[in-house]
This record gives C-alpha cells, sequence and structure tokens, in this order.
C-alpha cells in the first residue's frame, strides 16, 4: 500500500549522510597524536604508543567507507522516501557518529574484553539499522518510482548481511577468548574481495 504521507525526494537526506560520515571520520583521528616538547627516548616511545591508535582508526575509516558506500547503493534508484525511512536513516548516522568513542576504547583499552565487545556490538547495530533499511525500500516499489532492485543492490545486501553476522559472533568470541577474537575481523577481507568482484562484473 502507497505511503500517504511521502516526505518528497531523498536528496536532504543523502547530504545529510554524506556529512554525517565525514564528520565521524575526521573524529577518528583526534585520538591520534603525539605529545609536544619530547626528547628523542620519549618520542620514540609515544610513537609505539600511538600504533593501535592508528590500527583502530584504519578499522573505523574502512568500517564507516563500507558503510558510506552502502548507504549510497540503497539510494541509488530511491526517488521518494517516507517517514519510516528518515527514522532508520537517522538511527543509523546517530551510530556512525558514536563510533569514534568505540574505536577509542580498541585503541587505548584494547586488550579489555568490554572494549571489543562495545565496538562489535556498535558496528553490528549499524549494519543491522543499514540492512533494515535496504529491506524497507526493496519492500517499496513507490518509493523507487516504480523501479525494480538492481542486482549490486542485492550484493549490496549481502555485504550488509555478511558485516552484521562477523561482528555479532565477536561478541562471544571475545567473551571467550578476549581481545584476540579481532581477528576474526579478517574473514571479511576475502568475502568483501568476492562481493566487490561480483558487483563488477553485475555492472
Amino acid at each position: 500500500m502507497r505511503n500517504p504521507t511521502p516526505e518528497g525526494g531523498p536528496e536532504r537526506l543523502i547530504t545529510l549522510a554524506d556529512g554525517v560520515f565525514a564528520i565521524a571520520i575526521t573524529l577518528l583521528v583526534l585520538d591520534v597524536s603525539v605529545p609536544q616538547g619530547l626528547n628523542s627516548e620519549e618520542f620514540h616511545r609515544a610513537l609505539g604508543d600511538v600504533l593501535p591508535n592508528l590500527g583502530a582508526y584504519a578499522i573505523s575509516l574502512a568500517v564507516l567507507a563500507g558503510f558510506w558506500r552502502d548507504h549510497r547503493a540503497i539510494f541509488r534508484t530511491v526517488r521518494q522516501v517516507d517517514g519510516q525511512v528518515i527514522s532508520l536513516t537517522v538511527l543509523g548516522l546517530g551510530l556512525a557518529a558514536l563510533l569514534p568513542f568505540p574505536t577509542a576504547l580498541v585503541s587505548e583499552y584494547g586488550e579489555e574484553r568490554a572494549s571489543v565487545v562495545i565496538y562489535a556490538a556498535a558496528v553490528a547495530a549499524l549494519g543491522a539499522v543499514h540492512l533494515a533499511l535496504a529491506a524497507l525500500v526493496a519492500r517499496r516499489p513507490w518509493l523507487r518510482g516504480g523501479a525494480a532492485p538492481v542486482r549490486d543492490e542485492t550484493l549490496s545486501a549481502i555485504d550488509l548481511g555478511v558485516t552484521v553476522v562477523v561482528f555479532l559472533v565477536t561478541i562471544p568470541l571475545a567473551l571467550l577468548m578476549g581481545p584476540g577474537a579481532m581477528w576474526w575481523w579478517l574473514v571479511l577481507v576475502p568475502v568483501k574481495v568476492w562481493l566487490g568482484r561480483r558487483e563488477n562484473v553485475a555492472r
């Protein structure tokens, strides 16, 4: 059934999303710094201390960039938005803006199980919201002007689903194994490479 109260085109929502993701990515680097006025020995020690921050930054940069790309894919064929689409998008943007906090936890307290659990839960929640948004748009063809979903939108949904599962599985793994559970995230690398190739073929 057609939504009786369409909210207009998606342009403002896409612009808002671009801005939030850009700000969230910028906030990630605030914890990457070396104090001034250090002697040579202190400088090298501080440089070693900043390496976990760089690792956490790289992981979260890849995560946010992937979700931004997925968000753009979801809206590629959208011509109208409704209240539920707006609500899910704003919820997802709120979670994206929150990601610098668990990133700081992992970089500063990566040896703590709770840090890994909180980070994994935040990423899984963000992925779940994006997945719900993709499903909502797919079930409402009037939002796409009657256009059928294209194949790369299906691949994007699979990508989101895999991301959610991997980070959800990290939570019990971290509770059992500790911070070493973060190595499980490497499973995403070959999966995303394969999906990227499939998407290129689909185009």
